[in-house]
C-alpha cells in the first residue's frame, strides 16, 4: 500500500537503482540505509540559488519537513502524461547505489549510471529532476577524497564513522536540487505558451524547448510582467496579475499528447497560429500546480494559498477532474498539519473529529472523479481518469482504515497516513483480525469495518478494465489487504482472483512476446521452429529436413506466490487444494526406519458421517476449475495434479461424475509429465482411508492346527474322552477362561505354509480407481509377501484382494496395516488396529457425543468450514486413548505334516445299516508331507450328538434322563475304533489302514469322523521342553441311513404264582414259585422282512435260559421269560443315580421329596439289574444280518419292582380241615375250596429271609369280611423274634358263612419301624367256599 499512502501526494519520490555488479544482498543493505530517511527538515536543506531556482528553496530558519519515498521501480510510460497534473506519482529524483573497489574505477561506475538513466528515462521527459550516483566503498583500500568526486557521483567510505550523517547531508543535496527544478519548470509555465500548453488536454505534457513553437528566449517579451516572481499574497490579489494580452486567442486542441513528437536534434518547428498562445487560458491549473510543488516543497501553508486559489477559479465546473485533485492536496494538507503539530510545530486544533471534516471532502472528490467525462478524441484518458478516481478512493480508504486501526485520531494514525506499516504496535493492531478486537477498535473511533470496506468497494468497477496490467494489480491488491485485515475473508477471496487473473493475463503475454522473439531469432538462424503444446492449432507448419522442434525452457519463479495466493483464496470460500502435500520420493532406507503414524480412520469416518458442508459447490467446482486452469497456465503440472486430487478428496460428495472422472485424468497426465521431466517431487496418497479391514482367511478344515496339551498323550483314562463327548469339545471344562483369553484376536498359521489374507478396499468415487499395488505392514517372524499389483477398484464400490504370505519361523507375526501405492504417487502407510469392544465402546460414545456438540454450537463465517470448526471444537474429542492399540496377530506355529485320506471301504461315504447292527469302515490314510507323524487318535461326531448335548446344556433334565441321554452318548455311538491299534509312527509317503466299528443307532443321518495327528516329538533348537503341541484333523463326513424295523414297549414283570395253572414248560422252573417272576414285553415287526428275536437271561444263582420269537412283518409277539426274584441290598439303592461325565457344578433341577427321590434310586438300580440280566438280539430269518435289540427305553413300575424284589420275610398260607383234624383243604387252580359253615384253620407259616432277626407283627384282612367269621383280633397279631432263616406259624380259626369267593390277605409288619419299610411281606390266599364239593 505504499504505492497509495495517504500522503503520497506530499513524498518527494526517489528512485534507487543498483549500478554496475553489486550483489543483491548488497544492494538492499545499502537501499535500506537510504530509506531511513523518511523525512528531512527543511532547515537541512541548502538553498543558495538565487534565481527561479530559489522559488521554491526553503529558508535557513524554515521550519517543516520535506517527506521522501524511495521505490525500486521506475515509472510507468503510460503514467508520463501525469506529470504536471500529479508530479508526485513520478520520480522526482534517481539515486544510483554502486559498490566500488580499488578494481572497478569511478569512471566506469558513473557510465554505467548513465546508461541506465538513458534506458529508463529518455531526454524528452521532464522528469526526472535531479539524479545522483552513490558509491560505496566496500573494501579496505586506499580512501577516495571526497572532494575529488566527479560531478553526479559521491562516493562514501566505508571507513566513514558518521555515515548516515552524511548520506542525510546528501540526501538535502539531491532534495535542494529537485525544489530548484521545480522553480525552473514553474518559470516554463507561468509563460503564456507553458499556460497554453498547461490547458491544453485534460492530463497535458510540457514538451521539451526543441517541440516549442519558439524558443522562450526570443520571446521573452511574451512573458514580462505576466506572473510574478514571489509566491505572496499580496502579489497574488494583484488585479494586474492575470491581464490577458489577447482575449481572442484560442487554446490548441491538439497539444503534446495529441500531437506527434518529433526529434530534438533537428531544428524546432513552428506551429501555425502562434500569436494566439497563451491569451485566453485560465490559470486555475498553474496555481495547482504551484500547490503541488509547494506540498512536496514541505510548505504546507503556501500550498494552502494556492489550492484554495485554484478552487476559486475552479467552481465554474469546467475542470472537475483538477478541481477534486486540488481538493486531495488540501485534506493531505489537513493531516500534514496535523502531524506537524504532534511534532511540537503547531497547535493541535480544538476539533473533536478532524478526520470527519477529511473524510467528507475525500467523498466530495471521489464523487466528482465519477461524475466527470473524457472529450471523445482523448479516449486514451480514460485509463488515466480511472486510476486517479482508483487512487483517490484509496487515499479516503487509508484514512479511515489509517484512523480505524491507530485507535483513533492520533500520532499513531498520523505515522500510519505517512508510512503505512511503518510502527510495530500499529502492525500488531492490523493482525489481529479477531471479532472482538475488530469490535473493539470500531467502539474506540466510532468507524465501523463495514465503512471502510463500503468505501474501499467504490474502487472495484468496470473502470478497472480501463486500468493497465500494473495499475489494476495494484488497485486489487490493495483492496484485498483492506479486506483481510477488516477480517472480510470472502471479499478477500473474490479480489485475490481477480488479481490472480491480472497476474496470469500477464504471464502469457509475457510468454507470447518471449515466443514471438524466439521464433524470430530461430528464423534469422534458417531454422523452422516447430513448438508442441505451446499453441494448439496456430502453427501447423510441417517440418523438414533441417527442421528443429523444441520446449520452451519454463520459468518456474514466481509460481509458488501465485499458488499461494490462489489456495489461500479457495479456502476462504470452503476448498482446501492443500488436502494432498507433496513429498519427495522416499529412499528404501527412508521407508525402513519411518515411524509410521496411525492414520485415524475412525476419526475422519467420524467427522464425515457428520455430513456437515460449507459453500455453495457450484461455486466451489467453478473455483476448482480456476484454479486448475490457473495452475496449467503457469505451467505447473504438480500443483494441477494436486489442485485436482485435492479437490476429489475433500468434494466427491458434490462433484458429478463426468467431473470426478475429469478431475482424475487431468491429475493423471499432469503426473506422467512430471515424472517424465523427471521431477522427484510426488503427491501423496490422497483417496482418503482406502483400507477398511485385514483378515486372515481361514485355513481349509484339513491344514487348521488345534492346540493340545501334552498331558493328553499320557492319559490313559477314557473319562476325559467321555466328557469331550458329552460336552461338545475337547475341552475338560466347561468354563475354561484361559482359553478364551489365548484364542481372543490371534489367528493360527503354519510355518512355511501359503497364508492369505484379505484387504478390503473402498472406491468413494464415481470413477475406476487404479491403484499401482498394495502390500503389508508386518512386524514379529520374517515373512515373505510379496505386493499386489495393477489393482482396480470399481466405482464406489468395495473391492477385496488377497494378499499371499509364507512365514519362515515360528512366532507371532503382527500385521499392522498396508502400504498402499497410487499410480504416480507417493506411497502411503495405513495401520489397521484390531478394535475390541472397549474401543468400539468408545469410538461409539464418541460419535455420539460428536452428533450432539455438532448441532448445539452454530458458526458464523468461516469458523462453519470443516478445518476449523472440527479443530476449534473437536479436538478434546480426539485426545490419545488409554486404551493399548492391538493389531491382528497371527500365532506361527513350527512347520506340520500333512496327511490325506487316499481310499475308504464306502461307496459315495454312505453307510445303511439296520438299528442295532455293527458294521465296519476301512480308510486307507497316506503322509503327503516331508515331516513324520508320531501322534494320531480318531474322534467321530454323528448327528445324534448334538441334540443330546444341548438337552444335557440347558440343564432342564432329571437325573434319570441325564443318565440316559449320557448313557446313550457314551455306551451307544455310532463309530468307535479300538485305541489299542493306535499307530505310533507314519513315515513320510507310507500309507496306513484304520478300521472304524460302526453302529446302527436310531434317527443318525450323518457322521463325521476325524483324525488327529500330529509330529510331537521333534528336535527343539532352544532345548526347551513345551507344554502344548499342534494336530491337523483330517475330517471325513459320511452319510448314514438306519432302518428302524423292531420296537419293543410293554415291558412288564409279574410273580411266577399267578401263572401256576398255566402248562407250559417254558415257566416251569424247579423250586419254590414264589421265588421267581415272569418277565414279559411286545416286539413288533415295522419293517417289511421277519426277524428271528431272541431273549437271553444271565443270572446268578440261575442257569442261563434263553426264548426266541419270529415276528412276521407288520405282526407283534410277547416274549416271555422267568427271571429269580432278588434283592439288593441298602448299600447299593442308597447311591444317588451317577453322572457317568462328572461334569463341573451340576446342579439337580428335582423337585422331589426325598420319600420320593428314594424311591426313584431304588427303581433306577433294580431297572439296571435287569438290564445286566436280560439280553435281546435279532436275525434276520432269511439272512446274515444281526445286531442287538435295546431294552434301555423301558421303564420300570413300582409295582413292577414289587414283583422283580425279594421279601424281608416269606409268607406261606394253607387252609387245614378240623375234621379229619391236619387234613389240607382241597386246592384247584391255586385256590382252596371248602364247605360253607364250616370251620377251617387257616395255618400262616412266616419265614425271616433277611440276615438280620426280625420282631414280627401279622394283620389279617378278609373280602368280603361280613361273611367270614374269625377268632381273637385280625391285627397286631404277635410273631416275637424271628431269627434269620427261622419260621414261625400261626394258625387263625375262621368260618366261611355263605358260599362264594373270597379273599384273605396277609401282611407282616416290623416293629420299631415306621412309614413304609415297617412292611416285610405280604401274601394273599383265595378260598372257593361250596354246597356240594363233589360240586
Amino acid at each position: 500500500m505504499n504505492s497509495h499512502a495517504f500522503a503520497s501526494l506530499a513524498q518527494v519520490r526517489i528512485l534507487l537503482l543498483p549500478v554496475g555488479q553489486i550483489p543483491r544482498a548488497t544492494f538492499d543493505a545499502y537501499a535500506a540505509e537510504i530509506r531511513t530517511f523518511e523525512s528531512i527538515r527543511l532547515g537541512d536543506i541548502p538553498g543558495d540559488a538565487k534565481d527561479e531556482r530559489a522559488h521554491f528553496m526553503p529558508s535557513p530558519l524554515s521550519s517543516g519537513y520535506l517527506h521522501l519515498s524511495f521505490l525500486s521501480h521506475p515509472s510507468l510510460h503510460a503514467h508520463w502524461p501525469l506529470s504536471l497534473f500529479r508530479p508526485s506519482h513520478l520520480n522526482l529524483g534517481i539515486i544510483g547505489i554502486a559498490a566500488c573497489s580499488s578494481s572497478h574505477p569511478l569512471s566506469s561506475v558513473l557510465e554505467q549510471f548513465e546508461n541506465i538513466l538513458a534506458e529508463i528515462s529518455p531526454e524528452s521527459l521532464t522528469f526526472p529532476l535531479a539524479k545522483t550516483c552513490f558509491a560505496f566503498q566496500d573494501d579496505e583500500g586506499p580512501s577516495v577524497c571526497l572532494g575529488e568526486n566527479p560531478p553526479g557521483l559521491a562516493i562514501i567510505p566505508s571507513a566513514m564513522r558518521n555515515k548516515k550523517l552524511y548520506i542525510g547531508t546528501l540526501l538535502a543535496d539531491l532534495c535542494s536540487q529537485i525544489l530548484g527544478e521545480f522553480g525552473r519548470l514553474v518559470n516554463i509555465l507561468e509563460t503564456p505558451l507553458g499556460n497554453e500548453y498547461l490547458n491544453a488536454t485534460l492530463f497535458p505534457i510540457l514538451p521539451v524547448a526543441a517541440e516549442m513553437p519558439f524558443t522562450l528566449e526570443s520571446n521573452s517579451h511574451l512573458f514580462q510582467g505576466s506572473f510574478p516572481a514571489h509566491s505572496s499574497q499580496s502579489e497574488l490579489n494583484s488585479s494586474q496579475l492575470f491581464t490577458p494580452a489577447n482575449n481572442g486567442m484560442m487554446r490548441n486542441p491538439l497539444g503534446p499528447a495529441g500531437s506527434k513528437r518529433h526529434s530534438t536534434l533537428g531544428p524546432p518547428t513552428v506551429k501555425k497560429r502562434v500569436s494566439t498562445i497563451g491569451i485566453a487560458s485560465s490559470h486555475a491549473r498553474l496555481f495547482k500546480v504551484y500547490g503541488d510543488f509547494f506540498l512536496l516543497a514541505g510548505r504546507t501553508q503556501d500550498a494552502r494559498i494556492w489550492y484554495q486559489e485554484a478552487l476559486n477559479l475552479f467552481k465554474t465546473g469546467m475542470d472537475p477532474v483538477w478541481q477534486a485533485s486540488a481538493m486531495e492536496g488540501l485534506a493531505v494538507i489537513s493531516v500534514l498539519d496535523s502531524w506537524a503539530a504532534g511534532q511540537g510545530l503547531a497547535s493541535i486544533t480544538d476539533s473533536k473529529d478532524p478526520w470527519i471534516e477529511i473524510n467528507e471532502q475525500l467523498s466530495q472528490v471521489v464523487a466528482i472523479y465519477l461524475k466527470a467525462s473524457v472529450p471523445l478524441d482523448a479516449m486514451q484518458d480514460y485509463s488515466l481518469l480511472a486510476y486517479v478516481y482508483t487512487s483517490a478512493v484509496l487515499r479516503q480508504t487509508s484514512l479511515l482504515f489509517c484512523v480505524w486501526s491507530s485507535k483513533g485520531w492520533g500520532a499513531l494514525a498520523f505515522a500510519s497516513m505517512l508510512q503505512p506499516s511503518a510502527t510495530f504496535y500499529w502492525q500488531k493492531n492490523i493482525s489481529d483480525n479477531s471479532w472482538i478486537n475488530l469490535e473493539r477498535l470500531s467502539v474506540l473511533t466510532g468507524i465501523t469495518c463495514s465503512q471502510i470496506a463500503g468505501t474501499v468497494s467504490q474502487a472495484h468497477g468496470p473502470w478497472l478494465l480501463h486500468l493497465g496490467p500494473h495499475e489494476r494489480l495494484v488497485v486489487l491488491q490493495s483492496m484485498a489487504s483492506i479486506y483481510s485485515c477488516l477480517g472480510y475473508r470472502r471479499k478477500e477471496a473474490y479480489v485475490l482472483r481477480e488479481v490472480i487473473s491480472c497476474v496470469m493475463d500477464l504471464v502469457v503475454c509475457g510468454r507470447d512476446e518471449e515466443y514471438q522473439l524466439r521464433r524470430l531469432d530461430a528464423g534469422s538462424a534458417g531454422l523452422v521452429v516447430r513448438t508442441a503444446g505451446l499453441q494448439s492449432g496456430d502453427d501447423n507448419t510441417p517440418t523438414g529436413n533441417g527442421s528443429l522442434a523444441f520446449r520452451p525452457n519454463e520459468n518456474m519463479q514466481g509460481n509458488q506466490s501465485v499458488l499461494k495466493m490462489l489456495t489461500y483464496a479457495c479456502k476462504a470460500l470452503g476448498v482446501d487444494l492443500e488436502s494432498v502435500s507433496v513429498t519427495a520420493l522416499p529412499n528404501a532406507e527412508e521407508e525402513e526406519n519411518v515411524d509410521p503414524h496411525i492414520v485415524p480412520f475412525e476419526a475422519s469416518s467420524m467427522v464425515d458421517s457428520l455430513n456437515n458442508s460449507f459453500g455453495w459447490p457450484e461455486l466451489q467446482i467453478g473455483v476448482v476449475r480456476e484454479a486448475i486452469a490457473v495452475a496449467e497456465a503457469l505451467p505447473d503440472q504438480l500443483a494441477v495434479a494436486r489442485f485436482a486430487l485435492s479437490a476429489l478428496k475433500t468434494m466427491h460428495s458434490v462433484i458429478a461424475a463426468n467431473d470426478q472422472r475429469h478431475l482424475y485424468q487431468t491429475a493423471s497426465r499432469a503426473l506422467v509429465i512430471t515424472r517424465r521431466r523427471g521431477d522427484t517431487s510426488m503427491i501423496e496418497y490422497w483417496a482418503g482411508h482406502p483400507v477398511q479391514s485385514i483378515a486372515v482367511l481361514p485355513l481349509s478344515s484339513h491344514r487348521i492346527p488345534v492346540e493340545k496339551s501334552l498331558s493328553l498323550l499320557h492319559t490313559s483314562s477314557p473319562t476325559p474322552r467321555a466328557i469331550s463327548i458329552i460336552a461338545g469339545s475337547d475341552d475338560l471344562f466347561l468354563y475354561n477362561p484361559r482359553k478364551s483369553v489365548n484364542t481372543q484376536g490371534k489367528t493360527i498359521i503354519a510355518q512355511n505354509e501359503l497364508a492369505e489374507l484379505v484387504i478390503t478396499l473402498r472406491n468413494p468415487f464415481m470413477f475406476e480407481l487404479e491403484l499401482h499395488n498394495v502390500s503389508l505392514i508386518t512386524s514379529g517372524v520374517e515373512v515373505e509377501c510379496h505386493a499386489i499389483s495393477s489393482i482396480i477398484i470399481p466405482a464406489n464400490s468395495v473391492h477385496s484382494v488377497t494378499v499371499s504370505a509364507i512365514a519362515k519361523k515360528s512366532g507371532v507375526l503382527v500385521v499392522k496395516g498396508c502400504i498402499v501405492h497410487a499410480h504416480n504417487g507417493a506411497p502411503k502407510r495405513f495401520l489397521i488396529p484390531v478394535s475390541t469392544e472397549a474401543e468400539e465402546e468408545h469410538q461409539s460414545r464418541m460419535q455420539s457425543m460428536m452428533m450432539c456438540e455438532s448441532g448445539r454450537t452454530k458458526y458464523s463465517g468461516l469458523d462453519s468450514r470443516l478445518w476449523d470448526k472440527g479443530g476449534k471444537r473437536f479436538t478434546n474429542f480426539f485426545l490419545p486413548s488409554k486404551l493399548k492399540t492391538r493389531f491382528l496377530e497371527c500365532v506361527v506355529v513350527p512347520e506340520q505334516p500333512l496327511l490325506r485320506l487316499r481310499w475308504t471301504s464306502l461307496t459315495h461315504a454312505a453307510v445303511m445299516l439296520y438299528n442295532g447292527e455293527k458294521s465296519t469302515i476301512r480308510l486307507t490314510l497316506e503322509n503327503v508331507s516331508a515331516l513324520p507323524i508320531d501322534f494320531l487318535t480318531l474322534s467321530f461326531e454323528d448327528s445324534t450328538m448334538a441334540p443330546a448335548q444341548e438337552a444335557l446344556a440347558e440343564g432342564q433334565l432329571g437325573v434319570f434322563e441325564i443318565y440316559e441321554t449320557e448313557y446313550d452318548l457314551i455306551h451307544q455311538q455310532v463309530f468307535s475304533w479300538n485305541r489299542d491299534k493306535e499307530v505310533k509312527l507314519i513315515n513320510p509317503g507310507q500309507k496306513i489302514v484304520v478300521s472304524v466299528a460302526c453302529f446302527g443307532k436310531a434317527k443318525c443321518t450323518n457322521g463325521t469322523v476325524r483324525v488327529s495327528y500330529a509330529y510331537v516329538r521333534r528336535n527343539d533348537e532352544s532345548g526347551a521342553t513345551p507344554e502344548v503341541f499342534y494336530a491337523r484333523q483330517l475330517t471325513y463326513p459320511m452319510t448314514v441311513t438306519v432302518y428302524h424295523m423292531l420296537e419293543c414297549h410293554d415291558m412288564s414283570l409279574m410273580p411266577l404264582n399267578v401263572f401256576s395253572d398255566i402248562h407250559d414248560d417254558s415257566l416251569q422252573r424247579d423250586g419254590d414259585p414264589h421265588e421267581w417272576c415272569l418277565f414279559s414285553i411286545e416286539v413288533r415287526n415295522t419293517y417289511g422282512l421277519p426277524f428271528e428275536v431272541t431273549f437271553d437271561r444271565s443270572q446268578q444263582d440261575a442257569p442261563d435260559a434263553t426264548t426266541r420269537s419270529v415276528v412276521p412283518p407288520g405282526s407283534t409277539s410277547r416274549i416271555l421269560l422267568p427271571i429269580r426274584r432278588f434283592r439288593l441290598s441298602d448299600d447299593v439303592i442308597s447311591r444317588p443315580i451317577p453322572t457317568l461325565s462328572d461334569r463341573q457344578f451340576v446342579v439337580s433341577k428335582s423337585n422331589l421329596s426325598d420319600a420320593e427321590d428314594e424311591a426313584q434310586r431304588e427303581l433306577f438300580w433294580y431297572r439296571e439289574q435287569l438290564l445286566d440280566i436280560i439280553h435281546g438280539r435279532w436275525k434276520e430269518a432269511n439272512g446274515s444280518r444281526s445286531g442287538d435289540l435295546s431294552l434301555r427305553r423301558q421303564r420300570m413300575t413300582a409295582p413292577m419292582l414289587k414283583a422283580l424284589k425279594t421279601d424281608l420275610t416269606r409268607i406261606d398260607l394253607s387252609l387245614v380241615q378240623c375234621c379229619p383234624e391236619g387234613t389240607t383243604a382241597k386246592s384247584r387252580g391255586g385256590k382252596f375250596v371248602v364247605a360253607p359253615n364250616t370251620v377251617v384253620n387257616m395255618v400262616i407259616k412266616v419265614t425271616n429271609t433277611s440276615p438280620s432277626t426280625l420282631a414280627l407283627m401279622l394283620n389279617l384282612s378278609t373280602s368280603p369280611e361280613e361273611y367270614v367269621l374269625l377268632q381273637g383280633s385280625l391285627t397286631d397279631i404277635a410273631m416275637g423274634h424271628v431269627g434269620s432263616g427261622q419260621s414261625q406259624v400261626v394258625e387263625v380259626p375262621l368260618c366261611f358263612l355263605s358260599p362264594g369267593y373270597f379273599g384273605i390277605a396277609v401282611e407282616a409288619r416290623q416293629l420299631g419301624i415306621m412309614g413304609e419299610k415297617q412292611w416285610t411281606g405280604v401274601a394273599r390266599l383265595w378260598a372257593i367256599v361250596k354246597e356240594d364239593d363233589s360240586s
